[in-house]
């Protein structure tokens, strides 16, 4: 039985591979010009099933973090109440605009997600991004719209964003302005967003309440019940008594740790569950649904179980009158400039890292395969989202989980696309999950992106000094873009002043450990790599002259039309790979001061050897 079982999957496999569509995806036997070899269409559908469950939680963390931003809710305030977290009618207006949440992030992440596999054949998923809606709902628009930019406003600079972005993935200035910033900053980065998001999981309106504001300290523990959170004396005599606490810390957080322990897939959706399938009883003390309005109304909603929600107040509500901001427009262009950068660095390098781990980077041109059309989805994606009311849709390290599943072409991110698109019709479960069920999440999701603090350079403090600044700065005033400038504007204070010192000085007077910097070139901003990577031409045998500056420089499509003159110039050929030259200047053995360039072909085995 599991003989003839095989046997039809390996047919189902081989039929698939031979089609138009095995084709067009480059399934192993499709007799397509570059197979992703090992790649199979059953596979592809577990993998894209295993990314799906590692990504689903983000519908219910989005929808619970942004809809702290009231979205479009007024809150008229008063001085006993001036954020309307007792305001009955806002409290149930909010409770809408999270509904709308779900929809719309189940909406966007599904729309985005399987046309990156439709048209870029890239196994990564899409969503609005973690760390970025943090920044959304919390510094720009403010907790109940206290910040300085209105929501519509706010969801406009993101619109605004993605047609930028779609310029410059067009032009192919993307890749080079996240090749341009310096790498102690790019892994500061990633590290920084990951404490933000821990402290935000730590706090209690789309977290646990372990933490809370104070006034003798900028923070103090909490854990008090919703009865007294409100009061910081009475909250000092019942601090870690919640319940809700306790049960997200280990129902949540201690059985998801675990099964990441053993690498049990859906760790994260399990824990989740666990915790909202225990809250949802109206008998517990524990329970989401308590008998008042606000309680009411969510469980009147979450009775339908499968149903669509409609979104109805934060759909297509972008306002163009810059000039109404307080203060001025300042915050407006801070906010798209932050969401432009970080977009940069979070997207492009989670599409070149997945498009690493699945195999499928040329490093000849350190670039991947349909790299184009996958930054070209991720644009449309943004303009798409805002228009949901989201803020900007990024690539998903979460796409590891499906390509560790032997996911290689866009099947697997159009599996998780339709599995997205299906989640919509269960809107009242999704949104019926509390906020002490996704806080050790966000814990979790934090300190997996703090792994990128091994590699910075901890050696010389010209990079160290910035990156520290960077990561401490970033949760400490609630801000990724505060956290950036502090960081960028270090670094070239720092490196700025070194630099010109060794030149004055004809490198007398140099900092300690000025040799072992990450350093920084218009080289490294134009190739992508390292200082130390071997992908990196040498000086004395990179492309010379104009043509040479325009390789480095232009994509490859305005490399075709303008400098080749090709007619079809939008199809790459096989020469593309051997357009950046993958140069390893050495001298042999002998002494003989010969220069060896190495060559390969994308479709060939063999490589061939130039002397100079």
């Amino acid at each position: 039985m599991g003989l003839k079982l095989n046997d039809r999957i390996h047919s189902l496999n081989v039929w698939v591979a031979r089609t138009g569509f095995g084709k067009w995806h480059r399934l192993e036997g499709s007799g397509a010009k570059r197979e992703r070899i090992g790649s199979t269409f059953t596979t592809e559908i577990r993998a894209g099933l295993a990314t799906f469950f590692a990504m689903a939680y983000i519908i219910a963390v989005n929808a619970s973090i942004m809809s702290d931003s009231g979205g479009t809710c007024v809150c008229p305030g008063t001085e006993e109440d001036p954020v309307c977290d007792t305001d009955p009618d806002y409290l149930a207006c909010v409770e809408v605009v999270k509904r709308d949440l779900v929809t719309a992030t189940a909406a966007i992440a599904a729309l985005t997600t399987f046309c990156m596999g439709l048209f870029a054949n890239m196994p990564i998923g899409l969503a609005p991004g973690m760390g970025l809606n943090a920044y959304f709902a919390y510094q720009v628009v403010g907790y109940h719209g206290t910040g300085s930019v209105s929501f519509p406003l706010a969801v406009t600079a993101v619109f605004v964003e993605g047609w930028i972005f779609i310029g410059l993935s067009i032009l192919g200035i993307r890749q080079w302005l996240a090749r341009a910033i310096p790498t102690s900053i790019k892994l500061a980065t990633g590290a920084g967003i990951g404490l933000y998001l821990t402290i935000i999981g730590l706090y209690g309106s789309a977290g646990l309440g372990v933490i809370t504001g104070a006034t003798a300290t900028p923070v103090d523990l909490s854990g008090c019940d919703a009865q007294y959170a409100a009061d910081p004396e009475l909250c000092g005599h019942h601090k870690m008594t919640s319940k809700t606490m306790w049960l997200g810390i280990f129902c949540g957080g201690f059985v998801t740790a675990l099964l990441m322990l053993y690498r049990v897939k859906g760790a994260i959706i399990a824990g989740i569950a666990l915790v909202s399938i225990i809250s949802w009883p109206r008998t517990t003390d524990v329970t989401y649904f308590p008998y008042d309005a606000a309680g009411q109304s969510r469980f009147d909603f979450f009775k339908n179980v499968v149903a669509f929600h409609k979104i109805e107040k934060i759909l297509a509500v972008q306002e163009w009158n810059i000039s109404s901001i307080p203060g001025g427009s300042g915050q407006f262009w801070l906010a798209l400039v932050t969401f432009l950068y970080v977009d940069i660095l979070d997207t492009t390098g989670t599409l070149y890292s997945m498009a690493k781990f699945a195999g499928l980077m040329d490093k000849r041109t350190g670039d991947f395969e349909g790299s184009a059309t996958a930054y070209i989805v991720d644009a449309s994606g943004i303009v798409i989202g805002s228009l949901f009311g989201t803020p900007p849709v990024t690539a998903y390290i979460e796409s590891g989980a499906g390509i560790s599943e032997g996911g290689k072409t866009g099947i697997t991110a159009m599996v998780t696309g339709i599995c997205f698109f299906i989640s919509l019709f269960f809107a009242p479960i999704f949104a019926s999950i509390p906020p002490w069920a996704t806080g050790s999440t966000l814990i979790i999701v934090g300190s997996m992106m703090m792994t990128a603090v091994a590699e910075i350079n901890w050696t010389y403090f010209g990079d160290a000094i910035p990156a520290f600044l960077t990561i401490a700065v970033m949760p400490f005033t609630y801000s990724i873009a505060y956290g950036l400038i502090a960081g960028i504007v270090t670094f070239m204070i720092l490196n700025t002043f070194a630099y010109v010192l060794d030149k004055l000085t004809n490198g007398r007077i140099v900092p300690d450990n000025y040799d072992k910097r990450d350093g920084w070139s218009w080289r490294m901003a134009m190739v992508e790599g390292s200082a130390d990577d071997d992908s990196l031409p040498d000086p004395a045998t990179e492309p010379k002259g104009i043509k040479g500056v325009a390789m480095v420089f232009l994509p490859p499509w305005i490399f075709r039309l303008v400098v080749d003159r090709k007619k079809r110039f939008w199809e790459a050929d096989e020469a593309d790979g051997a357009k950046v030259i993958e140069a390893n200047a050495s001298t042999n053995a002998a002494g003989d001061g010969e220069t060896v360039i190495e060559v390969r072909s994308e479709d060939s085995a063999a490589s061939s050897k130039e002397k100079q």
